[in-house]
């Protein structure tokens, strides 16, 4: 591929969604060929939701609704490229009907590139049942571990970032690798399942510019009496440092440019939170290299993640920019508006143009995968 030459992974179906380029005013001949990578376990989500409590033993529960999409870390890829940002994913994908569903909504679907992935004979995809009731969630899931030579190259692609899930007590030689090189890589972190929340357990995040966890994480990661404190704390290993308040918004501090900020949530009516988490973070990763102050990128990663959870499933609910203009129109046409929360957007005034047609609808979870496709 010639530099700068557009990639050919960008379908139509995918430059429709996308329909800006967030990072058109930065983009040279000799910039890498993505602007993020990213690799892990893809996973076929079922999603139940409308329930009106969780599942009680010996009963049966009916669900007013149920989504079936792409899961794991493809919540975070398609969340990536539905932003304009050229994603390329290395990931196992099983080579049963589940699998060949998975390559297809995020390859041809989305505009993923899937070159550095694989199609592992006789290995099944995993599965995760979410059920989704009173704004929380619960998850049963089952899978094999891939053969260990399958999930991710030795040699990650160049990209100008990395989105890496650390995990406590061990490294991925990927991430340091990618770092030598340039990339940006941004990281969050699981539930540490052995107790320890020590931070020298994460070794991979002195080569991270940004780490994102949540409250509770931070909190028990530093010891801080409360998660902006951590947020602090924090950035004595990593320069930038991102904590999730749940339904209090967000806060974040910048150790290389003194900045801080906090934005809070933006409140909706929520449908499935499933991937929330991954489409904020997508959002940050969006602002930061588009070059954008540290307000506005927490505040554009909430509401990315808000107008998510308004629709089905992880992956195919993240919002494209047609979605994000439309809010942006419907929220200042409403009456009675803060002034001071609506200038807290006013940024995307000169993101999202006045009129963004929408020639291609995005997908969304659907109750069933398999139907034949009309011609």
């Amino acid at each position: 591929m010639i530099a700068g030459e557009e990639p050919e992974h960008l379908t139509r179906a995918a430059r429709c969604q996308a329909q800006i380029d967030p990072l058109a005013a930065l983009r040279t001949p000799a910039d890498p060929p993505w602007d993020v990578y990213l690799t892990g376990t893809v996973f076929l989500d079922i999603i139940f939701t409308g329930l009106d409590s969780a599942p009680v033993r010996g009963t049966e529960s009916w669900a007013r609704g149920m989504g079936s999409s792409p899961g794991g870390v493809a919540n975070m890829a398609a969340a990536l490229a539905r932003l304009g940002l050229r994603t390329s994913l290395a990931a196992a994908f099983g080579d049963d009907h589940y699998g060949e569903y998975c390559w297809d909504a995020l390859e041809h679907g989305e505009g993923i590139d899937l070159t550095p992935s694989r199609t592992v004979p006789g290995w099944h995809s995993p599965v995760t049942v979410s059920m989704a009731y009173e704004g929380e969630r619960t998850m049963v899931s089952h899978g094999h571990e891939p053969p260990p030579e399958e999930p991710a190259p030795d040699c990650p692609p160049r990209a100008r970032a990395a989105v890496a899930s650390l995990t406590p007590g061990s490294q991925a030689p990927w991430i340091a690798q990618a770092a030598r090189y340039g990339t940006r890589i941004f990281a969050d972190v699981g539930w540490d399942d052995t107790g320890a929340w020590d931070l020298a357990g994460l070794a991979d995040l002195e080569h991270c510019e940004a780490f994102l966890p949540n409250a509770e994480e931070a909190r028990r990661y530093t010891g801080a009496d409360c998660p902006r404190a951590a947020a602090h704390a924090l950035t004595e290993y990593v320069p930038v440092a991102v904590v999730t308040l749940g339904s209090d918004g967000a806060y974040a501090v910048d150790r290389r440019t003194g900045e801080t900020a906090e934005v809070p949530a933006i409140a909706v009516e929520a449908l499935d939170p499933t991937g929330a988490g991954d489409v904020f973070v997508a959002g940050f990763v969006t602002g930061t290299l588009a070059g954008w102050p540290l307000a506005d990128r927490l505040a554009f990663a909430g509401l990315t993640a808000a107008l998510s959870v308004q629709e089905f499933g992880g992956s195919l609910s993240a919002p494209g920019w047609s979605e994000i203009g439309a809010w942006w129109r419907r929220v200042q046409s409403v009456a009675g508006q803060d002034p001071t929360a609506l200038r807290r957007y006013a940024f995307l005034d000169q993101v999202v143009p006045e009129e963004l047609d929408r020639p291609w609808p995005l997908r969304r979870a659907v109750p069933t995968i398999g139907f034949r496709r009309s011609a």
